[in-house]
């Protein structure tokens, strides 16, 4: 029953910096995420660094023709937040697109990867590690490519964005 009341109050932040879950055990979290539907937008506390990762799981859907992963500067809509790095999984092609999206200009798009990871109706497991020069993303445990940043400021990536023909089971 998405949006419901209780859906809402499954995750509460509390001040210490820990997570409560709906049965009252705390879990250590860095990011914050109230509920996992999609389209879905979440803060990463903090913002990006050096050795921080995200961590997407989910299932893809049964028919699925493209879904996103976008790590973004805020989640303005008006004028557009910049878009540090946006993982875009094209099924009909079997791309998964690479690409950054800052003052409103896109950047050059990347395509090449050694395989396309997606399988219709299958869980998968991305993972966006950030380095100094680069975010280098995994799949399933597999290095797949690396993506060289095009903003500066890695703080300032503080935001998730998530949309598509998927559903999200964990984030991390």
């Amino acid at each position: 029953m998405a949006g419901s009341v209780a859906d809402s109050d499954a995750v509460v932040k509390l001040d210490d910096g820990h997570l409560n879950n709906s049965l009252g055990s705390p879990v250590q979290a860095d990011v914050y995420f109230p509920r996992l539907i999609v389209p879905f937008c979440g803060h990463i506390k903090g913002g990006m660094r050096p050795g921080k990762k995200v961590l997407v799981m989910g299932i893809v859907d049964l028919n699925p023709e493209s879904f996103a992963i976008s790590l973004t500067c805020g989640d303005s809509e008006d004028p557009p937040a910049d878009v540090a790095i946006e993982l875009k999984a094209v099924f009909t092609d079997r791309q998964l697109l690479r690409n950054s999206c800052i003052s409103g200009e896109k950047g050059e798009e990347q395509s090449a990867i050694p395989y396309f990871p997606f399988i219709p109706d299958q869980p998968f497991r991305v993972e966006i590690l950030c380095e100094h020069p680069r975010f280098r993303v995994f799949v399933d445990g597999h290095q797949l490519f690396d993506f060289y940043h095009r903003i500066q400021t890695l703080s300032a990536i503080d935001t998730i964005k998530i949309n598509g023909d998927l559903q999200i089971t964990k984030l991390g």
